[in-house]
């Protein structure tokens, strides 16, 4: 093992935890993560601090949560913050930094300390740029032509790729990561930072792919006993289920058909990347980290996409491997202590050798301190939620009309029993409360009282009217004109 490994840090876009072969799942095909998670270690009790692209992508970067970097609500305007990056500090301390994918930054050129970046940004010229994708299949024949499959980066609308395959975002962010690995500076240790924007929505699959899936059956979602009355539920639940009200039962099979189709395209094309490695000579002197900026609620409980602190959203797949023989990455092993987004920074800094900033509040994966309790923050208005767990239990705070819900994740994994009035739990429910309290900032405190959350008023649910279809891409030859940054599209609320 080199003083200085190489790292191989691999992002996915909204990849719920359960949704892999190792976690045992009885449909989805992830060979490749499966392997990973016999040769390293994996994390099944990692969260996402704050289940949304922008925030969690500001948190892997920086080791902090927004109470540091400034956005727990998505904020695409916002620059990223006067804080050391991680590809920063990499590169001070000798390394060659390179990204191909989606960083989710503004502005989109901003390279946040990494040497190189290709960009794939999910259609999003009128934010600047340019998008390196775009410019690729424009190369290949087909300038502007990118979403011309009619689907939404926000919604659960499906159908087959429209492009040849090698246009593709999956095939592109792949073989740019190949590339860049056989580029490399042979002098310098690489940190290759490999970001793919799928399973996101849109669910554009090859037919490849989808012809995998075509006769699979996905189990059905959970539906908790707390779900069952739609009025009943917090503001921000009834904000999703309005949102996605048009998504219905019976195209669940399909959904998730196009979904997983994505998610094993992204596994067997990490093959390609690895074996790179592997023919470069380099796999064995190579750190690699996979994970996600959030999950999907793909439709339990009644509710779809991210932003919820409820296990489909908020806990993400975790895998690390080291180099070859160090000891603290045993292959197949199960670490379960509580790990969120926050802690790659330190966890690849670590690696190599670098210190973390005393201002990064997350802690290495294989280093020894642990957290008792992890916290999640989501928005700052009605439709704000709030988690605390300690592993087993987890407590939901939805501020508006001071709405709580509280879960055993070792009785009840699924979340299909709320025991928030339970007396037996009263015990926990308070701790976990007193945790949220102690980590309180910002429009927080003013839902505090005396020590206890008080939350704002209840507010009347009334459905929005979603005239650009939920952010509908258009035709991008000749490109969009630049718009407002700071306009949110494609979000409840």
């Amino acid at each position: 093992m080199t003083a200085r490994p190489n790292i191989l840090f691999v992002t996915v876009d909204q990849w719920p935890a359960s949704l892999a072969g190792y976690e045992g799942h009885p449909t989805i095909l992830t060979p490749t993560l499966d392997q990973l998670a016999r040769v390293g270690v994996r994390y099944p009790r990692t969260y996402s601090e704050c289940p949304i692209c922008i925030p969690a992508r500001r948190t892997m970067m920086t080791g902090t949560t927004a109470k540091q970097h400034g956005d727990r609500s998505f904020d695409p305007a916002l620059r990223m913050p006067d804080l050391p990056t991680l590809p920063a500090l990499l590169h001070e301390a000798g390394y060659q930094t390179t990204a191909v994918g989606k960083l989710h930054v503004y502005p989109p050129r901003d390279r946040i300390g990494f040497d190189e970046v290709h960009l794939a940004e999910e259609g999003r010229p009128h934010l600047g740029g340019p998008d390196d994708h775009d410019i690729y299949i424009a190369d290949q024949g087909f300038p502007g032509r990118g979403f011309d499959h009619g689907m939404n980066n926000n919604d659960y609308l499906w159908r087959p790729w429209h492009l040849p395959e090698h246009c593709h975002v999956t095939n592109w962010t792949t073989w740019r990561m190949c590339r860049e690995i056989k580029r490399r500076d042979p002098t310098r240790p690489g940190f290759w930072h490999l970001s793919y924007t799928a399973p996101h929505p849109p669910l554009i699959p090859l037919n490849a792919y989808l012809d995998i899936y075509r006769d699979a059956d996905a189990p059905p979602p959970p539906m908790g006993a707390w779900a069952q009355e739609e009025t009943a539920q917090p503001y921000a639940l009834r904000a999703v289920r309005d949102y996605w009200a048009h998504v219905k039962p019976h195209h669940y099979r399909q959904i998730m058909q196009a979904f997983m189709a994505l998610c094993t395209h992204i596994d067997h094309q990490l093959r390609l990347v690895i074996g790179t490695l592997r023919e470069e000579g380099l796999l064995d002197e190579t750190v690699i980290l996979f994970t996600a900026d959030h999950g999907d609620m793909l439709g339990a409980h009644g509710l779809w996409a991210k932003r919820l602190y409820y296990e489909d959203s908020a806990r993400v797949p975790t895998l690390l491997v080291g180099p070859a023989g160090d000891a603290r990455t045993p292959p197949g092993s199960v670490d379960k202590r509580l790990v969120g987004l926050a802690d790659v920074m330190p966890t690849l800094l670590d690696f190599a050798g670098v210190e973390s900033p005393a201002h990064v509040e997350g802690l290495s994966m294989v280093g020894q301190a642990r957290r008792e309790v992890f916290l999640g923050a989501c928005r700052e208005d009605a439709n704000a939620t709030r988690m605390a767990t300690d592993g087993r239990h987890k407590l939901l705070w939805y501020p508006c009309g001071n709405v709580m819900q509280l879960f055993d994740l070792q009785e009840d994994p699924r979340e299909l029993h709320d025991r928030s009035a339970d007396p037996e739990l009263d015990g926990v429910r308070a701790r976990l409360e007193a945790a949220l309290v102690e980590g309180a900032w910002g429009a927080d405190l003013d839902w505090i009282r005396d020590g206890r959350l008080v939350g704002m008023p209840a507010r009347e649910f009334r459905g929005g009217v979603n005239r650009g279809l939920s952010g509908q891409r258009g035709h991008h030859y000749p490109p969009p004109p630049i718009m407002d940054a700071s306009v949110v599209v494609g979000t409840p609320g």
